[in-house]
């Protein structure tokens, strides 16, 4: 059984080690501080910044995290589903599908007006999920980093 929550203040320990997984699978290099800071923003309720953590037999094994905005298309916030990851040892049970299902339902319960992501082109196994969900937008990403 695959239980989905908010993070909590105990989880440090656990989501590090998720958070670590993650940053290591995209070749992310994060500063310390940044990851303390990111999970200080996750933890505050006046942040937009949360996170869902997915946890099987009460040992955490996936996170989501993510945020909510306004938009200039609707009256209702979009959620940016910022980050997703499910620790090696509990791939193919379902755990990714749990947490974009609880988000989907968090987001209607919310009244939302969509949930929206990206992901590497070359991340096949993302990928499959995610065309179950929905097909790919017409639009094109462009990063200026400063």
């Amino acid at each position: 059984m695959i239980e989905i929550r908010e993070a909590q203040a105990g989880d440090l320990a656990d989501w590090m080690a998720l958070w670590q997984g993650y940053c290591e699978f995209y070749g992310a290099d994060i500063a310390p501080d940044i990851t303390l800071s990111t999970w200080a923003r996750i933890l505050d309720p006046m942040n937009a910044l949360t996170a869902r953590m997915a946890l099987i037999g009460g040992n955490m094994v996936g996170l989501a995290h993510h945020h909510t905005h306004l938009s200039t298309w609707d009256r209702r916030p979009s959620c940016y589903l910022e980050d997703l990851f499910v620790a090696p040892n509990a791939r193919g049970f379902g755990v990714a599908r749990a947490l974009m299902d609880d988000l989907i339902s968090l987001g209607k319960a919310r009244n939302w007006a969509s949930i929206y992501w990206i992901t590497a082109e070359d991340n096949e196994t993302a990928r499959k999920l995610y065309d179950s969900y929905a097909g790919r937008d017409p639009f094109v990403r462009y990063c200026v980093n400063l």
